[in-house]
């Protein structure tokens, strides 16, 4: 009897040991963090700091991967075929609450085929325009804008980026019109931008600070809903005429629906203490990137009322892909 009952105990043992190690493992190799833009935009900044503080965390090593193109659909497909288990996508405003509504047919549905993680942080749009244009303000811009429309132009980092919906949203509020010039990502538009090329944009905080302190850049309103510290002189659109006005970038990560719930909540885990980390944190203030760090449940609730939100924004502006 006791050697049947040993005997038992084992084989329960084994059959149990590989599940538990195979769970406890994870990751068992680097995990590939997959970025929808090109390098030189608030996304890079905030996937960059993340991954490098989760790598330590996780005992294995977070490389970003940047994939742009295709209003970020493109990095989403690739991210959902993956089949190495270790792949994860940096989703945001584009990709999961405004791309399902200005494309007819997607190739995967974000709110079935991806599981959230984390929402990382929070980037406010700034409003800015080369120095050679003659506004010192929002409403100095929106009178030039009027009194010739169509002959100032505004860069973006893509179709159904961010800055494309922040720009659009604006329009439609104040009732410009500008030409829209879209680019492969924040870096290729901030080059052309910075030139002179372009005459206006709308992108995140962490990636137009350096140069409006340098006076290369200059902001004209903030899209929050206060006005910034780093900008105190700077007033938000709702201040310059347009109440209720808000245009903030969000990122947070997302994995495909194949991520059981326990990787997915240390993947939570570890982005949390990651973007609260101080080297992160210090540079998330010097950037004016806000860090949240919340749980998956937190993120896919914020996601349904961002998609919520933005739904009714999109057809109150009529706003297509060009």
């Amino acid at each position: 009897m006791e050697r049947r009952s040993f005997l038992a105990a084992a084989l329960l043992s084994a059959a149990a040991g590989p599940r538990a190690y195979a769970q406890g493992s994870w990751p068992s190799k680097p995990i590939r963090l997959i970025v929808p833009f090109a390098p030189g935009g608030s996304s890079e900044i905030i996937a960059r700091s993340t991954a490098a503080e989760m790598g330590g965390m996780l005992g294995q090593t977070v490389y970003v991967d940047n994939k742009p193109g295709g209003s970020g659909n493109i990095a989403m497909q690739e991210c959902l075929n993956a089949s190495d288990g270790h792949t994860i996508i940096l989703g945001h405003i584009g990709t999961l609450a405004v791309n399902p509504l200005l494309f007819a047919k997607l190739p995967f549905d974000v709110n079935r085929d991806f599981k959230p993680i984390s929402l990382l942080a929070k980037v406010p749009s700034l409003y800015v325009v080369n120095p050679s244009v003659p506004a010192k303000n929002l409403k100095e811009f929106v009178a030039l804008a009027k009194a010739s429309p169509g002959k100032l132009n505004y860069g973006s980092a893509g179709n159904g980026s961010a800055g494309h919906l922040a720009m659009e949203y604006l329009k439609s509020e104040t009732g410009i019109f500008m030409l829209h010039v879209p680019y492969r990502g924040t870096g290729p538009q901030m080059t052309d931008l910075l030139a002179g090329r372009l005459e206006a944009a709308s992108v995140g905080a962490a990636a137009v600070m350096p140069f409006i302190k340098a006076g290369k850049l200059r902001c004209i309103a903030t899209g929050s809903r206060e006005r910034l510290p780093q900008l105190p002189d700077v007033a938000t659109v709702a201040e310059q005429g347009y109440p209720g006005f808000e245009m903030t970038q969000w990122y947070g990560l997302m994995a495909p629906s194949s991520f059981s719930d326990e990787q997915v909540a240390r993947l939570a885990a570890s982005a949390g203490k990651a973007v609260k980390a101080p080297a992160a944190a210090n540079r998330f203030n010097d950037e004016a990137v806000f860090a949240v760090g919340d749980s998956p449940a937190q993120f896919k609730a914020f996601i349904t009322a961002e998609q919520s939100r933005w739904k009714k924004v999109v057809s109150r502006a009529n706003i297509r892909l060009d």
